[in-house]
């Protein structure tokens, strides 16, 4: 089974700083047996051509883009669209984070039509889904997530579906404050979405303060193909542990 072990630097690193990491990733892998451990990371868009440069001898490790417009070009300032990503070494585009959702506007129809635009362009859409700390008080977690799944998806043919990535990021869970959810909580969602979606989609992976403590747990629930981590894997060492703990599951 591939396990897949990314991470987005938000609004953060210079160029100096984010060669640095990739050029020590890449240095770290050489010559090194992945197994089925698929590494990815997702720097700002300012970084992507000098990571995907850094990388370019490590062709395992995939370049995203943190996001990207529904259209090829236009009037659109301020934006970067999917073949730009794709021409500075992108191969994911993450779409629709709930910093996205909730900061600048997202809705479930512009995550569909990003979507639908990266498919179209032959890169990787990574899928961020979850639910607020309210829903998941009220007890309705597992079906607002579908709803936010099946909104995003709706119109794709089986061949489309089989190569987007869904992150699953509670968002009661994630950032500088989020509480890490334990597996007890995330068997319910992931259990739900395996039936709904794992047998359509490329992979399903769990975000939200993972960390070297519990990151083998949260591999070890059914349904979870792999961790969408923040912080922790800002440092190197800390995204390479990650990495050797994938590996060792």
């Amino acid at each position: 089974m591939t396990v897949w072990i990314g991470t987005s630097w938000k609004m953060n690193k210079t160029l100096a700083e984010a060669g640095d990491w990739a050029r020590g990733l890449a240095g770290h892998l050489a010559g090194r047996d992945l197994g089925d451990v698929v590494p990815f990371v997702i720097p700002p868009a300012t970084a992507i051509a000098a990571v995907a440069a850094a990388l370019a001898d490590e062709p395992r490790v995939l370049v995203g883009a943190q996001n990207a417009h529904w259209e090829d070009a236009g009037a659109w300032t301020g934006e970067v669209s999917v073949p730009q990503v794709a021409d500075a070494g992108a191969r994911i585009v993450e779409i629709g984070h709930s910093e996205r959702r909730e900061h600048f506007a997202e809705t479930d129809e512009t995550v569909r039509a990003k979507v639908a635009t990266t498919l179209a362009h032959g890169l990787i859409p990574l899928l961020c889904v979850g639910e607020p700390a309210e829903v998941k008080d009220a007890g309705d977690s597992t079906g607002y997530v579908l709803d936010q799944v099946a909104r995003a998806l709706a119109g794709l043919a089986p061949e489309q579906l089989s190569r987007v990535l869904i992150a699953y990021e509670p968002i009661w869970a994630i950032g500088e404050h989020g509480r890490p959810a334990t597996t007890a909580e995330l068997a319910e969602p992931f259990a739900a979405l395996g039936e709904s979606w794992g047998q359509q989609v490329r992979g399903l992976l769990y975000g939200g303060s993972v960390n070297l403590d519990n990151a083998a747990d949260l591999l070890g629930i059914a349904e979870v193909d792999g961790l969408f981590v923040g912080r922790t894997a800002w440092q190197l060492d800390g995204y390479l542990r990650l990495l050797e703990i994938a590996a060792d599951r």
